[in-house]
């Protein structure tokens, strides 16, 4: 069994190239859902590297399986570098956009999705750890809440909520979502206040604008006390 390398943004392209080749060459059209850091990585351009790719295959399933088998064989890959462990995040109600790199002709090849930011926002949530430890987790919800413009703590429940019922949602999430989204929120309330101080800093007071505009005055002053 081949050793799990992390996966780079090339090594997913190529990968799913490869796939789409042999999807051509068996002549399907295969749609195929991508998410989690993958989809991060191919649909957001964030710089990372995964150890597989959370996939939804969307028909003849078990041949794409026996593909991806030999891309990975072909690579020196783990088999398990596209599995579907992520079915049990997919929401009923998604939100998903095309990739442009992969869009299958009638002869055959595979389509590529991803998760709308707001959707994988609530994916990522969905699927924190019960500690709260995972940093990439965290940069990853970050990280969307920006793309996504979610500026606060009921934004963020509501975006969930509108992918995934509200009972479904365990209180681990709630508190999680809450945790990150204040210190998020205290994060920029202190960037945009050093960002005014120093403004403030150059704006003279009412004492000196008053001192500016007499200076002349005692200027003249002090001229005819000097030619006098």
């Amino acid at each position: 069994m081949a050793f799990m390398k992390k996966l780079s943004k090339e090594d997913l392209l190529h990968g799913l190239q490869s796939l789409d080749e042999k999807a051509k060459k068996a002549n399907i059209v295969v749609d195929i859902s991508v998410y989690g850091g993958a989809a991060l990585v191919l649909g957001y351009d964030l710089e990372r590297s995964t150890r597989d790719v959370d996939v939804v295959i969307g028909s003849s399933i078990s041949l794409v399986r026996e593909l991806a088998a030999q891309v990975a064989q072909e690579n020196h890959w783990h088999e398990s570098w596209l599995n579907d462990g992520v079915k049990g995040f997919v929401s009923s109600h998604e939100a998903m956009q095309p990739l442009p790199e992969f869009n299958a002709e009638k002869e055959g090849g595979i389509r590529i999705y991803t998760p709308a930011p707001e959707y994988l926002f609530a994916m990522k949530c969905m699927a924190m750890r019960k500690d709260f430890d995972d940093v990439h987790d965290i940069e990853d919800i970050e990280f969307l809440a920006d793309v996504a413009n979610i500026k606060d703590v009921d934004s963020a429940l509501k975006i969930i909520e509108s992918f995934y019922p509200a009972e479904r949602i365990p209180a681990k999430v709630a508190f999680g979502v809450q945790e990150i989204m204040e210190r998020k929120l205290a994060a920029r309330q202190s960037v945009e206040v050093a960002e005014k101080k120093p403004r403030q800093e150059r704006q003279p007071g009412k004492a000196e604008q008053e001192g500016k505009a007499d200076e002349p005055a005692r200027r003249r002053s002090g001229k005819r006390d000097l030619e006098r």
